[in-house]
């Protein structure tokens, strides 16, 4: 006890009066009215004339350039420069083309990337070499039978999904389309995240498996900035995509852990039904049910369409990336399924 109160009276002697220190000149009454009394603490008293504001003693013990990371600018008659103001070119609301390049501290510095053609490219959220040109050949009425118990209950689930949605969007395909790809992006980083916690438990390889379900969760998430050009989303979607989302996640992750093959095979029947509305998208497109509109700037350069390509350009590579998607997954549930763990079988990086 006696111990405790000695190390209180030593700091108080220490903080003590360069927190609460007496001004060489009395403050203003207006100051005065304004400012509370602090000395209060030490004396037992108020006196307005000599206490300072808690900000300026907070200031006072800790200097503000203790909190910077940038050099200190050189003082004139002991008082340090102002910083100058920012050039419109630099704020926060200036384009990134006329915005000029920050010196860090920490020297990281924005790289200038370009198209093949010398343009700029315009796009933060993926690289030129994250595009790709999808095949849009591949077999997109390929459908695997459910033979095994855990199939037929991955099949019916999904089938169950479908049913409220079907009634909800009817044949708003657009509206669909984006709701879809907010719960399709779930599974590829659920999966990828609980077998790269797996590789750091074990201290093992993944077989290219984190990769490549990462990647489907970044193409699938691609598709939602897609057609976030085409549709907007009301309110009520937005909230709903909140709970589906939520509770989705939840279930995928718990089912992830009990039976990988499981998940992988509901997801595989979840690209199935992606590619039948994508199927349905393009006979109203077709029939003029749906305006034909050029093409968003996304996705002509995420798919390298051509700079004349037009919404059914956009909905026929998306299907053919799902029906790739419904390949790997239903790969990956057979694997489990001959008693393999996916590490065992190099993942199919490239797919696309």
């Amino acid at each position: 006890m006696m111990s405790s109160r000695m190390t209180g009276s030593a700091l108080l002697r220490q903080l003590g009066p360069r927190l609460f220190s007496v001004s060489s000149a009395a403050p203003t009454r207006a100051a005065a009215a304004v400012e509370p009394s602090y000395t209060l603490l030490l004396t037992g008293s108020a006196s307005p004339a000599t206490a300072k504001s808690p900000v300026a003693a907070l200031f006072r013990l800790f200097p503000a350039r203790m909190a910077s990371t940038t050099a200190a600018k050189p003082a004139v008659g002991g008082e340090e420069e102002s910083e100058p103001s920012k050039p419109a070119a630099e704020s926060s609301d200036a384009s990134p083309s006329e915005r000029k390049a920050i010196a860090s501290y920490w020297d990281i510095n924005p790289n200038k990337i370009v198209k093949e053609d010398g343009t700029e490219w315009k796009w933060s959220c993926f690289m030129p070499w994250e595009t790709h040109k999808a095949d849009v050949t591949i077999d997109v009425k390929k459908h695997h039978v459910p033979t095994t118990f855990l199939d037929k209950v991955a099949y019916w689930t999904v089938k169950t999904l479908r049913f409220p949605t079907d009634i909800f969007f009817q044949r708003r395909y657009g509206c669909r389309a984006m709701m879809l790809e907010t719960v399709a992006a779930v599974p590829g980083m659920v999966g990828g995240m609980l077998l790269h916690l797996r590789s750091l438990r074990r201290f093992e390889h993944s077989g290219g498996w984190i990769r490549a379900l990462l990647e489907e969760a970044e193409n699938e998430r691609m598709h939602l900035m897609t057609f976030m050009e085409v549709t907007k989303p009301r309110w009520y979607e937005r909230a709903l995509v909140i709970t589906v989302q939520g509770v989705f996640f939840n279930a995928y992750f718990l089912g992830y852990l009990l039976s990988p093959k499981f998940a992988h095979r509901v997801v595989g029947y979840l690209e199935e039904e992606a590619i039948h509305s994508y199927t349905e998208f393009l006979k109203d497109l077709d029939a003029g049910k749906i305006e034909n509109v050029p093409a968003p700037a996304i996705a002509i350069d995420y798919w390298r369409l051509p700079p004349d390509a037009t919404l059914k350009d956009v909905v026929i590579v998306v299907r053919a990336d799902e029906a790739h998607h419904r390949d790997v997954n239903h790969f990956a549930s057979d694997v489990h399924y001959q008693g393999m763990n996916l590490k065992q079988t190099p993942a199919p990086l490239g797919y696309h």
